[in-house]
């Protein structure tokens, strides 16, 4: 265990739909499971199993799951916490 790396895992139910979300951490996140769409900034990208894909620190992102989404992630929000530079602002649909 690194501590300086955050890892999360995550399932989204089939017809999920997140609220616009945006943090100072960059994150990378592996499809384990399902398949779905990620709209990260402007742009909106198909994803499957087995898919890498990352949202980089302060953009905002959503995700659509089309089937049951299992969606690990790992992060540089451990190290942004313990330096106090780690924030995050949630459902601003304007933004996307």
């Amino acid at each position: 265990m690194l501590p300086t790396i955050a890892t999360f895992i995550q399932l989204l139910p089939k017809s999920f739909r997140s609220s616009p979300y945006r943090s100072t951490e960059g994150a990378v996140f592996v499809v384990a499971e399902g398949k779905g769409t990620a709209k990260i900034g402007n742009q909106s990208y198909a994803f499957k199993k087995n898919d890498v894909f990352v949202a980089p620190n302060w953009t905002w992102h959503s995700f659509d799951a089309s089937d049951d989404v299992v969606l690990f992630s790992y992060s540089d929000r451990a190290i942004l916490e313990k330096v106090g530079l780690w924030r995050e602002q949630r459902g601003n649909s304007a933004a996307l």
